[in-house]
């Protein structure tokens, strides 16, 4: 289907209001008209393509990078949904369909540095925010609610503490928490090419590019039906049994978008994970749900605990006998985002 979208597409370019012979796109935050971020990047232009009722868009922004983005549905309030690490902007029928039912559009994104999205070196894990406003004013979105998958997880919370007026509800999905915390320990309960990559990660730029470049290779053309070998000791026996079908498929098309341009992505995720994410996780006032599972060895079962505790107001989910991908399985996709509105009731967002 990937193939097939990006071999079929065709594009047009877009100002805010429709057609925009100029290529200006001249939308700034801070003075957008849902409220926002402070901070003052505009986009520049907005690029739309249609294939098999998604819709591609790259936005310009001023700055000179590209944002790659993909929507499921035409209409309804978006559903955010940040991949983990590393990942690309790739459908996930089963993600859309659940929201779909429940009248919701749903926007993936490439982080920058993977896939067709610019890469931002140094870029906090606040920063998400301001590309996820960027994103919701091309949509039109006054508001909306956002999910974070392992190290999408983050990102979700960043975009709850930093555009509140905007964010009714976030979820969390065996998201990392951060880094260097007190009732942390950090690397416990992961396997050891998690151990190996973050102790990287800690060392510097250097010593995880070197880590990330060999761990690269094997993801370039990954199969569905190579994800576990590929995963090696990172999964539990609940991982792998859920690594069947299309979930295994949209995984190995998730990796392989997130190195499909090099190790950008890959290594400034994980370099602002071990770093001050740039905001303030007790100043979160949107509800948060937080999922995690016991049987997970890419991020330790202690990060949801430490999360729930330390996340104001967050609602627990904390499963011993799930695993890290088995929460994202079809299985569970369905009872996530009905938590998710469910919290959202709690907290009315004006509308235009």
């Amino acid at each position: 289907m990937l193939r097939a979208f990006e071999k079929h597409a065709k594009w047009r370019n877009e100002g805010v209001d429709g057609p925009n012979t100029t290529g200006v796109f001249p939308v700034r935050l801070g003075q957008h008209r849902h409220g926002g971020s402070d901070a003052c990047v505009a986009l520049k232009k907005r690029s739309v393509a249609v294939v098999d009722g998604l819709k591609r868009m790259e936005l310009e922004l001023q700055d000179g990078r590209t944002l790659e983005v993909l929507v499921a549905g035409s209409s309804g309030m978006p559903l955010v949904f940040h991949y983990g690490t590393p990942c690309g902007a790739v459908p996930y029928t089963p993600l859309f369909e659940a929201a779909s039912r429940r009248g919701l559009q749903t926007v993936v994104y490439s982080r920058p540095g993977y896939a067709g999205s610019t890469a931002k070196p140094g870029r906090s894990v606040a920063d998400a925010a301001a590309d996820v406003a960027h994103i919701l004013d091309a949509l039109d979105a006054s508001k909306f609610a956002t999910v974070g998958w392992s190290g999408g997880g983050p990102h979700a919370l960043a975009c709850a503490a930093l555009l509140p007026d905007r964010c009714v509800a976030a979820a969390t999905i065996a998201s990392v928490a951060p880094y260097n915390v007190e009732e942390l320990d950090w690397l416990a309960g992961m396997g050891p090419e998690n151990i190996e990559e973050f102790s990287a990660a800690a060392r510097g730029e250097t010593a995880l590019t070197a880590y990330l470049e060999a761990a690269a290779v094997p993801l370039a053309n990954v199969q569905g039906s190579d994800v576990a070998a590929a995963l090696g000791g990172l999964v539990s026996d609940i991982d792998k049994a859920a690594l069947t079908g299309d979930f295994a498929e949209f995984a190995a098309a998730t990796f392989r978008a997130g190195v499909s341009k090099g190790i950008a992505g890959w290594r400034d995720d994980d370099l602002a994970f071990v770093r001050n994410w740039g905001f303030n996780l007790a100043a979160v006032r949107s509800p948060i749900d937080v999922w995690h599972g016991g049987q997970d060895r890419l991020v330790g079962y202690a990060h949801g605990v430490w999360l729930a505790k330390h996340i104001p107001g967050a609602r627990a989910h904390l499963g011993p006998s799930e695993g890290h991908l088995s929460l994202l399985a079809v299985g569970n996709l369905s009872r996530i985002v009905d938590d998710l509105l469910e919290i959202s009731k709690d907290r009315p967002v004006a509308t235009r």
